[in-house]
């Protein structure tokens, strides 16, 4: 353990100690994304108190708790990753009916977020036992904090996590991703951002946001045009290294108005004519057309705003 932690650690007891803890529960515990100190206090506190930690990577995992001055015997450690988490989670549960606290941590950030973890929850709670999440560092809102996005498709954002990496469904993905609305978050390894920003490409002036090395020393966030980040990203060999946030920033309000087609937009006034309520006329629209509904919704909702200041206007007059 290194000496900046031994106050953490005291921190943690004194922080967390008197809380609850019950027996035979799964503590879904996120841990840091690159930077240790981004470990929270009650995260410190149910890791020195687990009967057993399961792990993605026992051997990362007990690096990660030596860093913290934890020590847990061979037996503490359960190895639960993507080839084998059904099989774990089975050996997990035994070890909840005798009213063990387990532990689960991934390599980094939270367990079941594009980590191994939610099988493990799910069988877990078909057991019948209680999971109890910690939150902590998170490379997606981290880079959604940085990215500065605004406008009225702002409202949210959809998490797609990794695309096919084949070329053909990886063209009709992104193609998919366009007609969105709202702010669109992909992870990318090194290896492969390159490929991605060309395939984001067809974007043109929509902005992205690339966040590499989120939390850690060489940490690098830049917003441009999805045209130009292929161009970017090979004028430094530095700047395709690390593990990608990547972010297409919502539509702007005119290109939201113009991806919806003459027709989709005319059955919407139809709809709303008829006095239908908006989201009964997005939902009909969307199954005629094919349009996505998130876009349907904001042209109606527009309509439906334009048709209002026109009544007021007409009884003004």
């Amino acid at each position: 353990m290194t000496s900046s932690f031994t106050l953490a650690l005291q921190a943690a007891h004194q922080a967390a100690a008197s809380q609850h803890y019950p027996q035979a529960a799964l503590y879904m515990v996120a841990t840091p994304i690159g930077n240790l100190a981004d470990i929270s206090l009650r995260a410190l506190h149910v890791l020195q108190m687990a009967d057993a930690v399961a792990c993605e990577d026992t051997r990362h995992t007990r690096q990660l708790l030596q860093a913290y001055g934890i020590d847990k015997p061979s037996n503490a450690l359960i190895a639960a990753h993507q080839h084998n988490e059904r099989g774990a989670a089975e050996l997990i549960v035994q070890r909840l009916a005798q009213g063990q606290r387990i532990a689960y941590v991934s390599d980094a950030g939270t367990p079941g977020i594009s980590d191994p973890g939610a099988i493990l929850a799910e069988v877990v709670a078909q057991a019948g036992y209680r999971i109890l999440p910690l939150p902590g560092a998170s490379s997606v809102t981290a880079a959604l904090s940085a990215a500065g996005l605004t406008g009225p498709n702002a409202h949210g954002y959809v998490f797609a996590g990794f695309l096919p990496a084949k070329g053909k469904v990886r063209q009709d993905t992104v193609a998919q991703l366009a007609a969105e609305p709202r702010a669109v978050v992909l992870l990318e390894s090194p290896h492969r951002i390159l490929d991605l920003a060309q395939a984001l490409s067809v974007l043109q002036q929509r902005p992205i946001t690339l966040a590499r090395e989120i939390t850690k020393q060489f940490e690098q966030i830049h917003t441009l045009p999805a045209q130009a980040a292929p161009t970017w990203l090979s004028e430094e060999a530095v700047r395709q290294k690390g593990e990608f946030v990547v972010i297409v920033h919502p539509q702007a309000a005119a290109e939201g108005q113009d991806s919806i087609p003459a027709e989709a937009r005319q059955l919407l006034e139809l709809l709303l004519a008829e006095s239908m309520p908006v989201k009964s006329a997005v939902r009909v629209a969307a199954a005629y057309t094919q349009v996505p509904r998130n876009a349907l919704y904001e042209a109606a909702l527009a309509l439906q705003q334009a048709r209002n200041r026109d009544d007021l206007t007409g009884d003004d007059a």
